[in-house]
């Protein structure tokens, strides 16, 4: 059985911008499609039964934490993290090499892995690219990622052309410890805010092509500009083979995912849609809302008037203000379920107007409308 297929649907006139379909043991995945974290085996506040309701065709697995809690033996134990956490549709797990590099108190990044404390107890761990691979492939995903060094934004050239040497090697490794073909496995591009590194990282990663599934572009979101994201996605994405998946890591705001899309990018995932609702903010088709703000005391309206949420057809602002400021759980719970419909429905839009070939129109009539300028 094939771990993964990617079948094109439909390219854009206007620009990169793709509909497509990821096919995988657990069903099919419709493209350009925004996936929500489930950070430890759970999308925070959200049943299994409120993501596929509010349309989440694929959420994310950590390894990292996963790894650490409850651990990848037990999750294997128990069937795989499908059946850990009840979710029978498609499942990412990221590599863990981002949290080992930003939340663990790293020792030692050597040729072998990485020597990190864990953030939670300060226990000392080696993780490297074959047992990130083992930790993935316990957890049982449909789709893996290649252990890599995630370089931030003020990393000098040397460094980075370093580190994308090690990560291709990196790579080889972890195809080689890739042993369950109903597993898919996508390679992560590198190369910081360097063109010519960012074009050798795709050349080199797209020799393995033959064991690699789908790609991703990594190293983005980690402390440049937006126009230096947009310039280094713009750049690199169309350098990727057409005939596969293509993943923008880690961008969720709305803007973020209209530019992924244009370049051609037809997977993304954040965590900023679940966090913001713990914070009391809304994404809405006006752009983001706090419901903390003394207006909405009563303000006895749905969250966005053009929403129809579970959230939004059932609750007004000031109730959720007050559940907010009353340190209710059931705030952030709402908050987030229509955060992350918004999202989803936001990228069926989208995957709409590219079908209609009107892509670029409906972004400009987005923009307007959220209250995005030009200088955003």
């Amino acid at each position: 059985m094939q771990a993964l297929k990617y079948e094109l649907i439909k390219k854009s006139s206007q620009c990169e911008a793709r509909v497509g379909v990821i096919h995988t043991p657990h069903g099919d995945i419709q493209t350009p499609i925004f996936m929500p974290v489930g950070t430890k085996a759970t999308v925070k506040t959200m049943t299994p039964d409120d993501l596929k309701e509010l349309g989440a065709q694929i959420i994310l697995g950590n390894t990292y934490h996963l790894y650490l809690k409850p651990g990848d033996e037990l999750i294997k134990k128990a069937g795989g993290l499908h059946k850990f956490m009840n979710w029978d549709r498609p499942i990412l797990t990221d590599s863990g090499g981002f949290q080992v590099f930003s939340l663990g108190d790293i020792n030692k990044i050597q040729e072998e892995g990485v020597e990190f404390k864990s953030h939670y107890d300060g226990s000392k761990h080696f993780i490297t690219p074959e047992k990130s691979i083992s930790i993935q492939q316990n957890l049982g995903s449909d789709i893996m990622m290649a252990f890599d060094e995630c370089v931030f934004a003020d990393a000098t050239k040397e460094y980075v052309a370093k580190s994308l040497e090690m990560t291709l090697r990196w790579l080889d490794r972890c195809i080689k410890a890739h042993t369950n073909e109903n597993q898919a496995l996508f390679g992560i591009v590198q190369g910081g805010l360097f063109k010519d590194l960012r074009q050798k990282s795709v050349e080199e990663t797209i020799k393995r092509d033959e064991h690699l599934d789908g790609y991703a572009i990594g190293g983005l979101s980690v402390g440049e500009t937006k126009e230096e994201m947009i310039e280094m996605l713009r750049y690199t994405t169309p350098l990727l083979p057409e005939n596969k998946p293509r993943y923008n890591m880690g961008v969720g705001t709305p803007d973020y995912l209209f530019e992924s899309v244009e370049a051609g990018i037809d997977m993304a995932d954040c965590v900023l849609p679940t966090r913001i609702a713990r914070n009391g903010a809304a994404l809405t088709s006006e752009g983001q809302l706090n419901i903390r703000n003394a207006k909405y005391r009563e303000d006895f309206t749905p969250v966005d008037h053009e929403c129809d949420c579970y959230t939004c057809k059932n609750f007004t602002r000031a109730y959720i203000r007050h559940l907010n400021n009353a340190n209710e759980i059931l705030a952030s719970r709402l908050l987030t379920y229509h955060n992350l419909y918004f999202l989803t429905h936001l990228m069926d839009n989208i995957r709409q107007s590219i079908l209609e070939d009107r892509f670029l129109e409906y972004k400009e009539e987005f923009y307007k409308k959220y209250g995005y300028t030009k200088e955003d």
